[in-house]
């Protein structure tokens, strides 16, 4: 069976493994993500030549990834990564097939192959953390656009300060690192936000904040499903390990549809299946279809 050898780049650290495929996940491992390019390179030269019999490299990786050429547009926690042509430097240092894909739609490709998805042909996944990501996935592929944003969610509107004329995104008013600095904010005290979510109810500046928070997801939710009519709408992130995410956004669009009185569609939602592997699991099924 064949097996890869496949990378999750991150801000902070740089998680990988073999996967085969099958989707099976082995050899996991990670290392700190260097702060230049070169060391950049050297750390996955030699966690690649640390694996025997993988028949090339899988990556998942921040920002607009345009994997035909291999260069990285738009920008990201790791400003090195954009201009270089990464999968050609790492083509010629490794000496193998060389494959890269965003990391959002690297996360609903793993939900397309083998998670929540695996039944259906169009669908969208929204990632919740410190902005808010996504993707779009029409026949089982998915759909980047002609700038690489397709799925781009967090730069959606989702709010106007008229006093100030400012438009607000998604990703600045609905994300759960925004809901975090936002209690922080009103309470004059940091407040991690296992806290926050955990016992929403035990203090009203959590249950403000965290039905805020459920009510914009709800909202970008619904929007989707007006924009695009897919089949799934998959919640990923941190968040989508909450037991009762599913079931707090429904709610919150059950509100929304009896509003809006011609809406008679409810958005189908999911939680991703998959958790910290997906990205891995996703760049090796993008890699096994090229």
């Amino acid at each position: 069976m064949k097996k890869i050898c496949a990378i999750d780049v991150g801000g902070s650290s740089i998680k990988y493994g073999i996967v085969d495929e099958e989707g099976n996940v082995s050899a996991k491992g990670s290392f700190k993500t260097p702060d230049h390019l070169e060391a950049f390179y050297d750390g996955i030269v030699k966690v690649f030549n640390g694996y025997k019999d993988v028949e090339g490299m899988a990556m998942s990786l921040p920002g607009a990834v345009d994997s035909e050429s291999g260069i990285i547009y738009g920008a990201s926690a790791l400003p090195y990564i954009h201009g270089p042509n990464i999968k050609e430097d790492l083509e010629a240092r490794l000496h193998t097939q060389v494959e890269m894909e965003n990391d959002a739609n690297c996360a609903a490709l793993a939900e397309v192959w083998k998670g929540a998805a695996k039944d259906t042909q169009d669908s969208c996944f929204v990632v919740c953390g410190t902005g808010i990501g996504g993707a779009v996935v029409k026949n089982r592929a998915i759909h980047k656009g002609i700038h690489l944003h397709g799925g781009e969610f967090g730069y959606m509107i989702m709010d106007y300060n008229a006093d100030e004329d400012h438009y607000i995104t998604w990703s600045k008013c609905g994300s759960t690192i925004v809901t975090v600095n936002n209690v922080a904010k009103e309470l004059g005290r940091e407040v991690s936000g296992h806290e926050i979510f955990d016992h929403e109810d035990a203090n009203p500046v959590y249950k403000k904040h965290v039905n805020r928070f459920y009510t914009t997801l709800a909202t970008g939710i619904y929007n989707i499903q007006y924009a695009y009519d897919p089949e799934v709408i998959i919640i990923g992130g941190g968040i989508s390990s909450r037991d009762d995410i599913v079931e707090r956004v429904n709610e919150r669009l059950e509100v929304i549809l009896e509003d809006v009185q011609d809406a008679k569609i409810k958005p189908v939602v999911m939680k991703c299946v998959f958790a910290n592997d997906a990205n891995l699991i996703g760049a090796a099924y993008h890699f096994f279809n090229r």
